[in-house]
């Protein structure tokens, strides 16, 4: 790359930046969510001095300010091929499929998102991007006339794409272009109330699904949500209502837990928005929302069996009560599930990344009698990606809770990867990949 260019994690920070700004200008209650969830962390840092070196150590503290995760939905092949290049100027790769028409959420999706651990400590930015599944409207006609108003629709800017066709054809973008792709790239996330259809079309898409009226009936895939990280979702969700805002229900994800795993998210409810629609009818629409998530370790695939086991199991026998109980039945079934980050690593459950213990100099003998010894130090890796559960749980909660009249869809990772014009990267392989490397690097078998 020339040295003329701006790295693709510059590109991204200012991105993610500049989208955070735009949706608090938009959605001010985010402004709101964003200081409730500062002032949560600074406490949390100041009363667990254990935790704070712990993150220092890892390197997860100095991201902790700048980390968020951003969510929308695109209509055709098309527009989900574009955005992949689009994300890719940004360092940003599609990881992980994620089916939510199981769970009544016509979309399949991936995260783009950057994989290398230089890339992840600099900026972790996600955006969770989902494909519409039309061939999960029943109504034959009106899965055609929604097919009709995509076609119809460019959701990026000539700016944009002359940009991205520059970035792969010469390798890079100087930092002037990159300052004009992040303007023109976020023509594509922004809102806009007038909507392409008249209220009769809204209404008749709103009615076999929310998510469908959102995806089609607008010019281009508004950020329907942003999402800071905080170290304690359950004080966060605690005091949103001090703070005038309206949590969903429950926290979707595992129960809080001495070594937290996986992800927890929860959210303020979507707001009502004025929409003119084709004709002057004015209305409303509900779709764009404040997330906040609470990351822990990822597991391996028998921690993830685990897991899943578990959470099919308190689905099932879910109260349907608030959020207090349902920690409460929560916890009660995850007792199966150690609690210890010794036991979760001995038993193979979550990923870990080993490296020296300050002021030692080398690693030889044994990984356990090397870590009994305090001569290397075995850090759980952070999961920075999505459960699909939890994602269907909070589209659902902020699209008024119906399934909607959509069939109940299989995964089809293979179609969508053919939309996307490329293969999606397993992240279970990334976390694998990244201990086994941290082994290999103190000369220990990976």
């Amino acid at each position: 790359m020339s040295s003329s260019f701006v790295s693709s994690n510059e590109i991204r920070d200012r991105f993610s930046r500049a989208m955070s700004a735009m949706y608090q200008a938009e959605v001010p209650q985010y402004g709101t969510l964003l200081e409730l969830v500062e002032t949560v962390n600074r406490e949390t840092l100041e009363a667990r001095p254990e935790l704070k070196a712990s993150l220092e150590a890892r390197g997860e503290l100095e991201r902790l300010g700048v980390e968020r995760h951003g969510a929308i939905r695109v209509g055709t092949a098309e527009e989900l091929a574009m955005l992949r290049r689009l994300f890719a100027v940004m360092g940003m790769y599609p990881v992980g499929y994620y089916d939510l028409s199981e769970a009544g959420v016509p979309v399949h999706s991936t995260a783009f998102r950057p994989v290398e651990d230089e890339a992840l400590a600099r900026n972790p930015f996600r955006l969770f991007t989902s494909l519409l599944r039309l061939e999960l409207i029943e109504d034959a006609a009106l899965r055609q006339r929604a097919a009709d108003i995509l076609a119809q629709r460019d959701i990026f800017t000539p700016g944009v794409r002359e940009l991205i066709a520059a970035f792969e054809n010469e390798g890079g973008l100087t930092s002037d272009q990159a300052d004009r792709f992040v303007a023109e790239a976020l023509e594509t996330f922004r809102w806009h109330q007038h909507a392409t259809v008249d209220r009769a079309t809204y209404d008749d898409l709103h009615a076999a699904h929310r998510l469908i009226a959102d995806v089609v009936c607008f010019r281009g895939p508004h950020i329907n949500h942003l999402t800071p990280r905080t170290l304690d979702i359950d004080e966060v969700q605690r005091r949103m209502p001090a703070a005038g805002m309206s949590p969903k229900v429950v926290i979707e994800g595992p129960p809080r837990r001495q070594c937290p795993i996986l992800l927890r998210q929860t959210s303020f409810k979507a707001l009502e928005e004025v929409t003119r629609f084709v004709g002057d009818a004015e209305g409303s629409h509900t779709a764009r929302f404040g997330e906040i998530e609470q990351r822990g370790m990822a597991l391996t695939p028998r921690g993830r069996e685990l897991y899943d086991r578990l959470l099919n199991e308190a689905r099932q026998a879910a109260t349907g009560a608030d959020n207090e109980a349902h920690q409460a039945h929560l916890a009660d079934v995850f007792e199966a599930f150690p609690d210890d980050d010794t036991i979760l690593r001995r038993e193979g459950l979550a990923f870990f990344e080993y490296r020296l213990a300050p002021g030692e100099s080398q690693a030889e003998g044994k990984l356990e009698e090397l870590l009994a010894a305090g001569t290397i130090i075995a850090d759980p890796i952070t999961y920075e990606d999505f459960l699909p559960v939890s994602a269907a749980g909070i589209f659902q909660s902020n699209l008024g809770g119906e399934e909607g009249q959509v069939g109940q869809g299989n995964a089809n990772r293979e179609a969508f990867e053919e939309a996307l014009g490329a293969a999606v990267t397993d992240e279970l392989a990334l976390y694998a990949e990244r201990q086994a490397a941290s082994l290999k690097a103190l000369g220990l078998v990976g």
